[in-house]
């Protein structure tokens, strides 16, 4: 003891040391071996925004999932738990008591389990007595129809951040930020897409049996309305189930119609056409020769040949979309300025993203005359859709000049924006461009896309009873072995719009890789086809073999009845509300009734096995 420590005071220090010690010991040992209780969410905890089609069917709903944790030496009876956890969380009884056993640390034993499993989970272990386990509350979603336009809608993390698609790129709106100075927390708003959950389900069923029958390796479509901009369909395949996101691969999750890009061949002659004819440099009656090759030496000695696929003659720049020539589309390329015509280009909105507000969209690339990799040949090739790179995305916004009389269209996946109580926030008008070619142009073009239909490359895209408008294009793929052009792989697409004389929709199938017949004209033609006429069916264009039908406009609807719960949940799809309410009195079942009207999505889905205590969700619109 030192002269400023007295051995009194000493020794009360280690006494109350001690105690303390002893305190905190017995403390964390009693904690150890109780159940610790659930977090409970703040009252003021915020409400994710839903995402629906544009007539409000559901697409993201906010849920709660649950992360079940273990802290290993705190576990009363593992063998009994094992037996009692084993079949809810699908695992071997011995594979749990195995990987508890093996650890010292408190892990998650299984993560997203949903309300029913959370309850039937929590109910055992509670009945038993057993502790040492622990539910983790986490937000979470649910997506009703699966994989149904899976990378445009994106999926949502544990943590509440969106990772891809709208979930991400909107976040800000549909979980707003929140800080702990403000009084009130606002809930997320709803994002109306602008597709059609009805027909997007029409399309993709289309785009996968065209997949399928072509053994491709993906798919992209999209549909857009040519007045206004928005998207009516969106498709990108392969796709993935968005409850089952985590387990996708990155082929699944790819959002073709944004991010990839790629040489699209001669569906791009359109805009070179137009561009040219535009500049006053072609006349509609004008002929040029085709002899099979383009084969030109430029002023510093350069020797440019590009080959065609047939001897076409002398033609019209009309016909030369309908045969698709290349030696026609060289020759007219020559007549223009290189740096007015990649200006033209670039007013179309190539080279530059969309703006659709997805994330990771590509610009694509376009070549300027200052390029360094720029040739003698690159204005011809550009000219025939190739030495130049697009995204799907970006061919839907050049079209929007040919259906809006030469003016270009933003465009947008969201229909409108509305608050927790659906009072509008954002209604989406459609917003012009520039004015890229005159209304005369845009007529000429829509004209020769039309014949391209009836007698070119794209007759079998023909309807009959209403007129559209076609181009196709098939070009080879680059190796990224070689660096040069493969051959055995193809991009093949066609884009249409219809009705001709006054379009009103914007169609482009994308098929990629596919096997054996690779002519777009041959295997994505008829799939325009098939999709455009299940667009004008579903939208109500008029067509010349419709019928017509008349009606007191009286429409009746029938009470229905409740369907029976026995072993499995029954589809209650188009249940009105006032039906639903007999469930609340089940003394078996715990229904959560989100929304007014009828149901449009239930969670768990139709066919899965009853369990006593289960939680059934409905969405109703």
């Amino acid at each position: 003891m030192s002269e400023h420590i007295s051995r009194v005071r000493f020794i009360i220090f280690v006494v109350v040391a001690s105690l303390a010690t002893v305190c905190i010991i017995g403390t964390y040992g009693i904690l150890s071996v109780q159940d610790v209780p659930e977090r409970i969410a703040s009252s003021q905890e915020k409400v994710r925004g839903t995402i629906v089609d544009r007539n409000g069917k559901p697409l993201a709903v906010s849920t709660n999932f649950y992360h079940l944790s273990v802290t290993p030496w705190a576990v009363n009876n593992l063998e009994k738990a094992a037996q009692l956890l084993a079949p809810t969380l699908q695992m071997n009884a011995a594979q749990i008591v195995q990987t508890i056993q093996g650890s010292s640390r408190v892990f998650y034993l299984k993560k997203h389990l949903d309300e029913t499993e959370h309850d039937i989970l929590n109910a055992l272990l509670k009945e038993n007595e057993i502790v040492g386990f622990r539910f983790d509350k986490i937000p979470g979603r649910v997506y009703p129809e699966r994989d149904l336009a899976a990378q445009l809608i994106g999926f949502m993390g544990d943590d509440g951040e969106g990772l891809a698609g709208i979930e991400y790129s909107m976040q800000r709106e549909l979980a707003p930020n929140f800080s702990p100075n403000m009084t009130e927390i606002r809930d997320g708003q709803n994002v109306y897409l602008s597709i059609d959950a009805n027909l997007q389900y029409k399309l993709e069923k289309i785009a996968l049996n065209a997949m399928e029958s072509t053994q491709a390796e993906s798919v992209m479509m999209v549909a857009a309305d040519g007045k206004t901009g928005e998207i009516l369909s969106y498709i990108s395949l392969p796709s993935v189930d968005l409850n089952q996101y985590r387990n996708s691969t990155p082929a699944q999750r790819q959002d073709r119609p944004a991010v990839y890009a790629y040489e699209p061949g001669s569906v791009f002659k359109v805009f070179s056409v137009a561009t040219f004819f535009d500049a006053g440099l072609i006349t509609r009656n004008e002929k040029f020769v085709c002899d099979g090759r383009y084969d030109v030496s430029t002023a510093n000695g350069e020797r440019v040949r590009i080959t065609c696929l047939d001897h076409h003659g002398a033609i019209t720049a009309e016909q030369a979309l309908q045969y698709s020539c290349n030696d026609a589309l060289a020759q007219m390329s020559a007549r223009i300025n290189s740096e007015y015509f990649i200006n033209k280009l670039k007013e179309l909105g190539f080279g530059s993203r969309t703006g659709v507000n997805l994330p990771g969209e590509t610009a694509g690339l376009v070549k300027t005359p200052s390029d360094r990799l720029w040739s003698g040949r690159s204005k011809p090739t550009i000219s025939i859709g190739q030495e130049i790179s697009v995204s799907a995305l970006q061919m839907v916004r050049a079209a929007t000049a040919l259906t809006n009389h030469g003016t270009t269209l933003e465009l947008s996946v969201v229909s409108r924006i509305t608050d927790h109580d659906n009072n509008d926030v954002l209604v989406h008008t459609p917003k012009a461009g520039k004015q890229v070619f005159s209304d005369t142009t845009a007529t000429y073009l829509l004209e020769c896309m039309k014949s391209t239909a009836q007698v070119g490359t794209g007759h079998r895209a023909a309807l009959g009873d209403i007129a559209i408008g076609v181009k196709t294009g098939t070009a080879q793929m680059i190796d990224t072995t070689t660096g040069g052009y493969s051959d055995t792989d193809f991009i093949s697409n066609c884009i249409a719009v219809f009705p001709a004389e006054n379009p009103q929709v914007i169609l482009y199938i994308v098929i990629t890789k596919a096997k054996g017949e690779t002519y777009a004209g041959r295997i994505v033609a008829p799939v325009v086809a098939e999709a455009a006429d299940v667009i004008i069916d579903h939208m109500g264009l008029s067509r010349e073999s419709a019928a017509s039908l008349a009606h007191s406009g009286l429409i009746s609807v029938p009470a229905g009845s409740l369907p029976e719960i026995v072993n499995v949940l029954p589809d209650f799809t188009g249940i009105p509300k006032r039906n639903l309410t007999a469930l609340l009195t089940h003394n078996k079942l715990n229904v959560v009734i989100k929304g007014d009207g009828y149901v449009v999505a239930q969670h768990p889905p139709a066919g899965t096995p009853v369990t006593e205590g289960m939680t059934i969700e409905f969405y109703l619109d």
